[in-house]
């Protein structure tokens, strides 16, 4: 019997070329509208759907291949009698090959078309083909995209036919390719306003580079994207240095999450030093160079490979002075002539201009199995805040605390950050114990802790993180509340004149 191949694309590139190969081998080539119109136009002989069914095109085009002498033909089993009878005696011929891309939902409905012309791109027949001959690959070649033109052509030209183990997994390009299709006419009819917690959720990830290694050089690693949504790299433009890292992405998320934070206190300009995920610096000033120059003195030794976030663009004083200090990433939204041309002299450095980012509404962590879905952290409206001691914080150390508190927010729990004028001066992290972590971040902060304020992620179980803050020289505290023991640590801040400011809500970052 005369092979039939049913070749019917949206994305018409290179399919005048396979087709033409494939009538060359042989195959009668069926096709529909707009296909079989270029084939024509490609001088490809072609047969119009219509002739095989004997029904037109109807509804527009939303009917053309939903019909027996067409599913019938692709989902036939030739290995059963049965199923080759039944084609005989309904005058069905089998087609061997299937050539299908779909309608371009997922970049229609990025342009937010109106809701019909989306619709009008909400392909029925193509995923229909395309499962049809992926569930029946025994016998039939699913071919879901022009990357697959290559190798099909080349195993019929050089073996007559698809192998088993090819058509197989051509099926499984097809299955994913309808079942990335249909979470994306999902996730546009839910919208935002969608429960994000319903009993089956289905996100789509697209691989935006492959990574040299993990978090560990023995670890395998690539960096994807959920589709759709901006991500950490959208409108990033990399200057020079080496493709970013698996460490470097994380590391530059944390900055960039907190930067955005810094960005809502409307002052003239923030900086952000990251390593290991934490902050070691954090400021904001009158302007860029202040802002960074504030931020490494919070912590110059952790600095070292770390990442740099900038609220605003480099010049050649700022990048001479980010320079003296090795810098894995520097990220900013411009940089001059002039800085490009002093920081092409330090080639290990990563120099990314920055786009705006979009801030998730969700956040995962990953568990052995599965995902831990939950809300996004923002830090909330400071009016509900309370003042619960004797003591008043001033106009400036309220500042300080609101700045704090920020930056608490994006360091590993148990976390305590100390300020003194915007910036950071100590930061205590990841510790199991909430006095450790005060007793690191005081460390950090030498004599700098005198004046300073402190903030905390979460609420003081004891007195004896509050009585350690005090001791050091800590002037107020920011914190949750919300402890059994809330009474006695007001009353020990009480006693040594400091001050204290509930929240009433806990940023854990674990």
């Amino acid at each position: 019997m005369k092979r039939r191949a049913l070749v019917s694309v949206s994305d018409k590139r290179g399919v005048a070329a396979f087709a033409r190969k494939l009538s060359g081998m042989g195959f009668e080539i069926i096709s529909t509208g707009g296909t079989a119109k270029a084939l024509e136009e490609s001088r490809v002989p072609v047969v119009g759907v219509s002739e095989i069914t004997g029904a037109p095109e109807m509804l527009d085009g939303r009917v053309k291949t939903l019909h027996p002498k067409i599913h019938g033909g692709i989902l036939a089993d030739l290995e059963n009698p049965d199923h080759v009878t039944q084609l005989v005696d309904h005058d069905i011929g089998p087609i061997d090959l299937v050539c299908i891309n779909l309608y371009p939902f997922e970049e229609t409905v990025a342009g937010d078309p109106p809701e019909k012309e989306a619709i009008e791109h909400i392909d029925v027949g193509g995923p229909a083909m395309l499962r049809a001959a992926a569930k029946n690959f025994k016998s039939v070649t699913v071919v879901p995209s022009p990357e697959f033109y290559k190798e099909v052509l080349s195993e019929l030209e050089n073996e007559g036919q698809v192998s088993e183990g090819s058509r197989r997994r051509l099926a499984l390009a097809a299955f994913r390719r309808t079942a990335e299709y249909d979470a994306a006419i999902s996730a546009w009819l839910g919208g935002p306003e969608e429960d994000p917690f319903t009993d089956q959720r289905t996100v789509r990830f697209k691989k935006v580079s492959s990574l040299r290694y993990g978090e560990n050089p023995h670890q395998e690693a690539a960096y994807y994207a959920e589709e759709g949504r901006e991500h950490l790299l959208s409108g990033v433009e990399k200057l020079q240095g080496k493709e970013v890292s698996f460490n470097n992405l994380h590391d530059l998320d944390a900055a960039r999450t907190l930067l955005a934070d810094l960005a809502d206190l409307e002052a003239p300009a923030a900086a952000v030093i990251v390593k290991h995920a934490n902050p070691c610096g954090a400021a904001v000033g009158d302007s860029v160079a202040e802002a960074y120059r504030k931020a490494l003195a919070s912590d110059p030794l952790s600095a070292f490979g770390g990442v740099v976030a900038l609220g605003g663009g480099v010049d050649g004083a700022l990048a001479t002075e980010i320079s003296d200090v090795f810098t894995e990433i520097l990220l900013a939204p411009a940089f001059t002539p002039e800085a490009r041309e002093i920081l092409a002299a330090k080639p290990n450095t990563r120099v990314l201009v920055a786009g705006s980012m979009e801030r998730p509404a969700l956040s995962a962590k990953n568990v052995t199995g599965g995902v831990l879905l939950q809300r996004a952290d923002n830090v909330e409206d400071p009016s509900g805040y309370k003042v619960v001691t004797e003591k008043r914080p001033t106009p400036g150390q309220m500042e300080d605390l609101l700045f704090a508190w920020r930056v608490a927010r994006t360091v590993k729990s148990n976390a305590i950050v100390l300020v003194r004028d915007r910036a950071t001066v100590g930061v205590g992290a990841g510790q199991m114990s909430r006095v450790d972590s005060s007793e690191i971040a005081v460390k950090k902060a030498g004599e700098r802790v005198r004046g300073a304020v402190a903030a905390s992620d979460a609420f003081f179980p004891f007195a004896d993180g509050v009585e350690a803050l005090a001791e050091a020289g800590v002037e107020a505290v920011i914190q949750p509340g919300g402890s059994v023991r809330d009474e006695e640590v007001v009353e020990a801040a009480n006693g040594r004149g400091v001050a204290i400011v509930f929240t009433g809500r806990r940023h854990f970052n674990h």
